[in-house]
């Protein structure tokens, strides 16, 4: 009976497993397409004679390079700003008692209820008047607003399971506070900070809406935006479209692949300490 029960698991498991990567299968599977058989009816789940046309047409698109060097900064601007803010603000409310902490905490996890579509039209004014519209800066510092309270509420956790006497050892040995927090906490949030990064760089790859609001300059776009490129009034090309998707996606799996060990450890660490 257990064995059976186990066994069910297991399949269910696997199906789960097939509904979800199959539109990364199909996706990856279009990319290696040839034209002709993209529409083709009924439809082909391997590739008759793939192809390598998709992928030096979506490299060679005029914004390309740029679209990705804009990506990268934002990407690691926002992950490296909010895991040092993040950090630093963590271990206030993790080590120190101050008034207004609690509700500290309840505004935090207010802000990442909010709507992103309900901040649009404010972000965008707020960053007109400051001359920071058309800025990757401007897109970083937004970012945060999304990033900073997850950041904060995971190391907070992560913090609050080291315990007190190392930092006050070390103190004793002549640390700081600063030093104590440098030399032996920080290296034992290595988990929490590898899954704190993988959210913040998911979302500052993949978002849309406020980089296609905040950029208009062509060669600031991300890549997000870069992918629409193969949309025109004169049709989709999807060969093109899923071949970028694939180029798109490529770094934040090959990313997560380096680290997965530690971010299932750092999610489930983060989410019950504290």
């Amino acid at each position: 009976m257990r064995r059976r029960r186990s066994l069910g698991h297991d399949l269910l498991g696997l199906l789960v497993a097939a509904v979800i990567g199959f539109p990364v299968y199909w996706m990856v599977l279009t990319a290696f397409r040839p034209a002709t058989e993209i529409l083709s009816l009924p439809p082909k789940f391997w590739p008759g004679r793939p192809t390598l046309d998709n992928f030096a047409r979506a490299l060679g698109t005029e914004t390309f390079w740029a679209n990705v060097r804009s990506s990268v900064v934002i990407g690691l601007g926002t992950v490296l700003v909010s895991l040092v803010v993040g950090a630093l603000a963590a271990f206030a409310l993790a080590r120190f008692r101050f008034a207004g902490r609690k509700a500290f905490i309840v505004v935090i996890l207010i802000v990442q209820m909010v709507p992103l579509t309900a901040l649009i039209i404010p972000v965008y004014l707020l960053l007109n008047d400051v001359g920071m519209t058309d800025s990757l800066t401007g897109v970083v510092l937004t970012y945060l607003v999304f990033t900073l309270p997850f950041t904060v509420w995971m190391l907070r956790g992560f913090i609050a399971g080291v315990p007190v006497e190392l930092e006050e050892a070390a103190m004793v040995d002549g640390c700081g506070r600063l030093g104590a927090f440098r030399r032996v906490v920080l290296p034992l949030l290595a988990p929490g900070i590898v899954a704190t990064s993988v959210f913040a760089l998911v979302q500052a790859w993949n978002e849309y809406v406020l980089v296609y609001i905040l950029l208009s300059t062509p060669e600031k776009q991300t890549v997000s935006i870069w992918l629409v490129s193969f949309q025109t009034s004169f049709g989709t090309d999807y060969g093109g479209l899923m071949a970028g998707a694939t180029l798109t996606a490529l770094p934040v799996v090959v990313f997560f692949l380096l680290v997965q060990r530690r971010i299932a450890s750092g999610l489930a660490v983060g989410a019950v300490k504290g």
